[in-house]
């Protein structure tokens, strides 16, 4: 007769620290019931059903386990930060590997600039290939979504301004996560970087390079080898932004592309595991949901025109003029003549004296 047995077990190799017989009954249970989750210590038993936290035991692996599990209580870090200790109930303790992703040793030496946010700067258009496959996850590579918030603005012009990425939606300190596997080019604070604020760049196996912007504050350094999920900032409202919100983008060899294409925010996951990347795709206005033809002739329009620049207006001073009346009669502000003349609001006018009003 089977019993359900509620538990939560925790995935490691110990070193000693743990009796033999621990060990080989959690051996048992790690190749018979348990699924991995990057970062997370403690293991759903239950692979069909994570969230019962239910397995089935026999009545002989049970009477093996009674007594025999140690409880985790705490983890301490150690200097590599794939790698954990775990304290144990039973005053010992064990350590606890998280897999460290395998990255090309060529990654980190084409363009690679950890001084300036953007790289490939050399790179134009007309030398970018027609289409490439781009493997974005496979049997040891994973993916994570940035952060689950609602897309609150997308790739697509806005106003008269292209704006390369999404926006997602975030409290200031949510925590915000690495795309995919990868290494951190640029971790660079907002006085460097202008309107991105304090900004994360990660380079992936694949030649993807995904921008995480507007962060309270980031927690990795150029550099560092990231794993897809791993925490590695915090969101905020740095820079050019105008409440708190993430600023996600997607690059290849410095040109963005809309980040729907990869990514289906609205449910969280992945479209698909190799995304065929076409060089139509770097245009403003080609965005997911279009056929190739819709992207193509979207690539044709052209840009909108700029805003005309407005002529100087001035204003000559006569008798009874003072700088609110002059204000009033421009359509303008007092603080705004001031700072166009550079005076104080506190200047005395002068009959005949010249201002700009415009």
């Amino acid at each position: 007769m089977k019993k359900t047995l509620t538990i939560l077990i925790c995935l490691f190799i110990a070193y000693g620290a743990t009796a033999q017989e621990k060990k080989n009954i959690l051996q048992r249970l790690k190749e018979k019931y348990t699924t991995v989750v990057y970062d997370t210590l403690y293991i759903y038993l239950d692979s069909q059903n994570p969230d019962s936290l239910a397995i089935n035991i026999d009545d002989d692996e049970e009477d093996d386990l009674e007594g025999s599990i140690p409880v985790p209580f705490d983890t301490l870090d150690t200097d590599d930060k794939f790698q954990k200790i775990l304290l144990f109930d039973d005053f010992t303790w064990a350590y606890f590997d998280i897999t460290k992703p395998i990255l090309p040793d060529t990654l980190d030496t084409d363009h690679w600039d950890t001084e300036q946010v953007h790289s490939y700067l050399d790179i134009e258009l007309k030398d970018m290939p027609n289409e490439v496959d781009l493997v974005l996850i496979d049997s040891v590579h994973g993916y994570s979504i940035p952060h689950p918030g609602v897309v609150t603005s997308q790739y697509k012009f806005r106003g008269r301004r292209p704006h390369k990425g999404v926006d997602l939606d975030l409290d200031i300190g949510d925590p915000v996560r690495s795309a995919f596997d990868g290494v951190v080019r640029v971790a660079m604070p907002t006085r460097y970087t202008g309107g991105y604020g304090n900004v994360l760049v990660i380079r992936h196996a694949n030649g993807l390079e995904t921008y995480y912007g507007h962060l309270s504050k980031y927690i990795v350094n150029s550099g560092d080898i990231v794993k897809a999920g791993e925490v590695i900032g915090y969101g905020g409202s740095t820079g050019h932004s105008t409440g708190p919100h993430l600023h996600f983008e997607t690059r290849y060899m410095g040109k963005p592309f809309d980040p729907e294409r990869i990514f289906d925010f609205e449910h969280g996951k992945l479209r698909d595991t190799i995304f065929t990347l076409k060089k139509h795709y770097f245009n403003i206005n080609s965005h997911y949901g279009q056929t190739d033809q819709q992207s193509i002739d979207a690539g044709k329009e052209k840009p909108k025109p700029a805003k005309p620049k407005q002529s100087a207006v001035y204003h000559k001073v006569k008798s009874g003029d003072n700088l609110s009346k002059i204000a009033k009669k421009y359509g303008t502000t007092v603080k705004a003549i001031c700072k166009l003349n550079k005076i104080k609001e506190t200047k005395v006018l002068q009959i005949g004296q010249r201002l700009r009003v415009k």
